[in-house]
């Protein structure tokens, strides 16, 4: 039953954005023109220049694509879904689309990266595997706080009061992890356990919105 009504919501959020295809050209316009942007302000920068806007860049993708998932429901779709799902159902559709979107935007952009700011990457097997995990996790954070920003007033604020302190570490350590696919040297077994914490931290956050969100659901 829970399984049905998950691919349900999937599937009405699909044709929704199908009829909105302006909303999914926008965040392809975005996404390239800001590459483009840094093109022409930075030419081909060294690898850690590189590496810092390919994930300052994600960042400003994540918000544009993830935020307004919750934060743009109307008030009577979501009592509507309220009387349909569950939470947890409800909610992890909303993941699972959200982070499609953001994978494919992830690989998009590290496609662009590579073809305009030139190939920095070293390991590219290794940073394909990277992109993945924190687009993923990025994409999961977002989806959290967009949920819980859309039960209070001051949404656009609120997310960002939320999402700064919990935000930074994970890009600190985005971009920590990612120089080893520039060719900096780990002590051995230090990638590994890097992208497990990387995966450690997808899974709490999923955890913690289970816990959560059906509080906020409630409200």
């Amino acid at each position: 039953m829970q399984l049905h009504q998950l691919q349900a919501l999937i599937v009405k959020d699909l044709r929704l954005e199908w009829r909105q295809q302006q909303n999914l050209y926008g965040l392809l316009i975005y996404a390239i023109s800001t590459i483009f942007v840094l093109y022409l302000a930075a030419g081909q920068p060294p690898a850690k220049s590189w590496n810092a806007l390919f994930w300052t860049t994600q960042l400003f993708i994540v918000v544009n694509a993830v935020v307004k998932s919750f934060v743009g429901e109307p008030a009577g779709r979501q009592l509507y879904h309220y009387t349909i799902a569950s939470p947890l159902v409800f909610l992890g559709s909303k993941m699972i689309l959200n982070t499609a979107y953001m994978l494919v935007l992830s690989i998009l952009s590290m496609l662009l990266f590579r073809l305009l700011l030139g190939n920095r990457v070293q390991n590219g097997g290794l940073f394909t595997v990277i992109v993945l995990l924190g687009g993923m996790g990025l994409s999961l954070l977002f989806t959290m706080l967009s949920a819980i920003a859309s039960k209070a007033r001051q949404q656009a604020s609120l997310i960002a009061i939320l999402g700064f302190p919990i935000i930074i570490p994970q890009l600190v350590l985005l971009v920590r992890v990612s120089r080893a696919a520039f060719g900096e040297v780990f002590k051995a077994g230090a990638v590994v356990e890097l992208c497990s914490l990387l995966l450690a931290l997808d899974v709490l956050v999923v955890i913690m919105a289970a816990i959560l969100f059906p509080y906020l659901w409630k409200d």
